[in-house]
């Protein structure tokens, strides 16, 4: 159904955080992302995946009706204790899917000392 690909600078994250701080944070994640952050030594990269995660799947879910108006706090970034992501749909995303008798979302993130990068792939179940 889509498949969308993102790519995040670090140094891009860590002036982001400088300017905007927890203002930023609460915009972009949801409480269970900003634990998870709460509990790095580093927050950068681990965000800036997270910020490259929810871009590869607001491109991803561009085809769906309604796509265009997924919210960041709509998607969440899961990490099992493997590491393995996966998303959680909340919101207007968790409508979109229900609509679409449920999606399979596929989401692969890497980084790197300066860039994150995501890749996400939508399928119907």
């Amino acid at each position: 159904m889509g498949v969308g690909i993102d790519l995040v600078e670090l140094a891009r994250v860590a002036r982001l955080l400088e300017r905007k701080g927890e203002r930023a944070l609460a915009r972009l994640l949801t409480a269970g992302e900003r634990a998870y952050l709460a509990t790095r030594a580093d927050v950068v990269p681990h965000l800036a995946a997270r910020i490259a995660a929810k871009e590869a799947l607001f491109k991803a879910m561009q085809s769906l009706p309604g796509g265009r108006a997924v919210g960041w706090r709509d998607l969440e970034v899961l990490r099992a204790e493997s590491g393995r992501p996966s998303v959680a749909l909340h919101g207007h995303a968790a409508r979109i899917a229900l609509a679409q008798g449920g999606l399979q979302i596929h989401l692969s993130l890497t980084h790197t000392v300066s860039a994150a990068a995501a890749i996400a792939v939508v399928e119907s179940p």
